[in-house]
């Protein structure tokens, strides 16, 4: 009672004066404005931000509308100064487990840094060293590598010669991977030493059309065992040859904001992958949006790169800090923390000597974050953990309110050390993030976290929150580049609530060209009689009376049990989450069962201390598969699906425990860790069929 009686008896004396400082009464009342608002009057929209209602933005970087002219700009805006940053590995040693696997440890040294005006010298080189091989513009190169500074500097190399950029994510697969070479006609690949060996050689025989595979890395690469014709060049060679003075002097041709910038490719649902067409005005259009959200946007941040390349977020965040004079300094998720599983004990994570100021992340890392910071506390003393418990619920509060508590902040020092102690944004996007997980990071993070909604058909554009908003679950109103509008849905009709309530179709500038194969273009996307293009984007959201968007289902994710109520799979998946049992789950049904089940990877540590209580001794696997533990987890589901309110068919009656995690190398889950349902499915069909009472 005194602790409590003296954090409130502070707050009295401190309020006035912090209160007026801070201007903590202003963010309060930007949080709570109308941030978007119907064109039409209409409950269902299209809504569109305040800030830009008259028209929607086309561009905001001075005029410069394609992508080369952005970094020419940003190169002599910023010559001199630090843009992409990479550690050197001093050494490598492999570190034996318990359960006897080899885990790889590395120890890195300090951020080495090319400034602007020595990217902008590699990229000529790199670029005329292309040309010199045969690319012509307009034809694409493709590109299949690990996220680093090579990546980018690839990807600028081609944007200023028009070379269109083809993207691959490292899991799609061999079959994938060979489908999309084979459908853009590549005759260039870009790729990294380790992905040439154990993703590609195997493919490209099946690549007729292929000639120059330059692989990015330092060591020299065996050409021995690739098909006759090929040619295998190191990045360096290439660059050589395009600093040759007739071939860096040969004329470009430069892009226009019409000319196709990029071919991404994404994960299709019928197993082959779809390549989106992305033009360079889409590319401004949607930057545009994104970086307006993000306030103050300049020379003084770094940024933390780390997810996928490959992917929209990622992708368009690099490019906007190298538009804004930003450091970017590469990272990975395994080398991300101090205790990150690639570094060894000791030594220093990429966070600790970055320090980055602007950290995007998929809500699946947060999570883990989450729980291993909760699972620490347990750890504590009691003295320890009460007034952890006591700095934590009383800034919750102060945070619910729209306030802070500055007193309480030393409290999280550790927990924000672990970051680099200097975020000042955090930005979520790939899939909804929980209300607990977004408040969790708020108070031990000191920092907003921002939530994004956007699609690879959209350059990731479509809604952000804004810094001062408190709430949670929600992913803001749309950006300045878009609109919303809310498309009615005959089967979500029984779901209706007061709020308006549709398919989510997304429309502006930002809004991409379809798919290369023009497969499903006519169903996803279209053209207003204004000559606006629209994307369909397949989730169920709500616009609540501010006009911020929240997205509450997916269609394809809505399954009707044989009863007639219809079962939310993510929402299901998004709240069972909670439970500290589980690190991760996927919820399953179909329309011939009446309930629903799940497939739950367990936290390892929490688990096996419950095994014991309960007197289960073995291997993790036979912990997993063993009955009793099953019904443990079943139970605890049951209470906190009860907690958060699920309705009694919403909550998974029967439960499989997966001993091994879903990474992106299982095929399990996609590289921004959203579940692969079909693959889950065909994964664990023999329990489906066991936990629905077949053989």
């Amino acid at each position: 009672f005194s602790w409590k009686h003296s954090l409130r008896l502070w707050s009295l004396v401190s309020f006035l004066p912090w209160y007026y400082i801070s201007g903590a009464g202003q963010k309060k009342m930007q949080s709570s404005r109308i941030k978007a608002k119907s064109t039409t009057g209409r409950a269902e929209g299209p809504y569109r931000c305040v800030d830009h209602f008259d028209s929607l933005a086309n561009e905001d970087f001075s005029g410069k509308d394609t992508l080369d002219k952005l970094f020419d700009y940003a190169v002599q805006r910023f010559g001199p100064a630090h843009c992409l940053g990479t550690r050197d590995v001093l050494s490598e040693e492999d570190e034996v487990q318990p359960t006897g696997k080899l885990f790889k440890k590395v120890i890195l040294g300090e951020y080495k840094w090319l400034s602007y005006n020595e990217m902008d010298t590699i990229v000529s080189e790199f670029g005329s060293g292309l040309a010199a091989l045969g690319q012509q513009p307009k034809s694409c190169v493709a590109i299949f590598c690990e996220t680093r500074a090579e990546w980018m500097i690839t990807a600028q190399s081609c944007f200023r010669r028009n070379f269109p950029l083809v993207t691959f994510y490292s899991t799609l697969g061999e079959d994938a991977i060979a489908f999309g070479l084979n459908e853009t006609g590549v005759t260039h690949l870009v790729t990294s030493a380790k992905l040439l060996e154990t993703n590609l050689k195997n493919v490209l025989p099946h690549i007729p059309k292929l000639k120059h595979v330059i692989y990015v890395d330092q060591k020299k690469v065996s050409t021995d065992g690739y098909p006759a014709g090929l040619s295998i060049h190191s990045i360096e060679s290439v660059r050589e040859l395009g600093a040759l003075p007739e071939n860096l002097e040969r004329p470009i041709m430069k892009p226009q904001p019409s000319d196709l910038a990029v071919v991404m490719y994404t994960s299709g649902s019928t197993g082959r992958p779809k390549g989106v067409m992305i033009i360079h005005s889409n590319l401004i259009a949607g930057m545009t949006g994104q970086c307006e959200r993000i306030p103050g946007l300049g020379p003084k941040d770094t940024y933390i790169a780390y997810l996928p390349l490959a992917h929209v977020l990622e992708m368009t965040a690099e490019i906007s800090c190298v538009s804004y004079g930003c450091r970017i300094g590469y990272s990975s998720p395994q080398t991300l923390s101090d205790q990150s599983t690639k570094i060894k004990k000791g030594s220093k994570g990429d966070c600790s000597v970055l320090r980055p100021t602007l950290m995007a992340a998929v809500p699946e890392i947060m999570d883990r974050i989450n729980k291993n910071v909760m699972s620490k506390v347990q750890e504590m003393s009691y003295v320890q953990k009460t007034l952890f418990t006591l700095g934590y619920e009383y800034k919750l509060d102060q945070i619910k309110r729209g306030y802070d508590a500055p007193l309480c902040n030393t409290n999280n020092r550790s927990n924000e050390e672990a970051a680099g102690g200097q975020l000042r944004i955090m930005l979520s996007g790939g899939a909804p993030l929980s209300p607990a997980t977004q408040r969790f990071m708020n108070v031990c993070f000191c920092c907003p976290v921002g939530q994004g909604y956007g699609l690879t058909e959209t350059c990731g554009a479509g809604t952000i929150t804004e810094v001062a908003d408190i709430s949670t679950g929600r992913v803001g109103a749309p950006l300045i580049c878009c609109e919303i509008l809310l498309r009615d849905w005959a089967e979500g009709v029984a779901l209706k609530p007061s709020k308006p309530k549709g398919e989510v179709l997304i429309g502006g500038p930002n809004v991409t060209q379809g798919y290369f194969s023009h497969e499903n273009n006519d169903n996803d996307f279209f053209v207003d009689e204004k000559g606006q293009r629209w994307f369909c984007t397949g989730d169920i959201g709500v616009i609540h009376s501010d006009g911020c968007l929240q997205i509450i289902d997916r269609k394809k994710d809505l399954v009707k049990l044989q009863a007639g109520e219809y079962v939310a799979l993510g929402k299901v998946e998004s709240a069972l989450k909670n439970c500290p049992l589980v690190d991760n789950i996927c919820a399953y049904a179909n329309s011939e069962q009446s309930y629903v089940i799940s497939f739950v990877v367990p936290n390892q540590k929490k688990l096996t201390e419950l095994a014991k209580k309960r007197g289960i001794m073995g291997s993790w696997e036979e912990i997993c598969t063993h009955t009793e533990m099953e019904s443990e987890v079943l139970k605890e589901l049951k209470e906190v699906a009860v907690n958060i309110k699920l309705q009694g068919f919403e909550i998974p009656v029967k439960v499989h425990l997966s001993p091994d995690p879903w990474t992106p190398e299982t095929g399990l889950v996609t590289d921004a860790f959203k579940l692969k349902r079909q693959e889950l499915k065909k994964h664990y069909l023999h329990h489906i069929e066991r936990m629905y009472g077949g053989k």
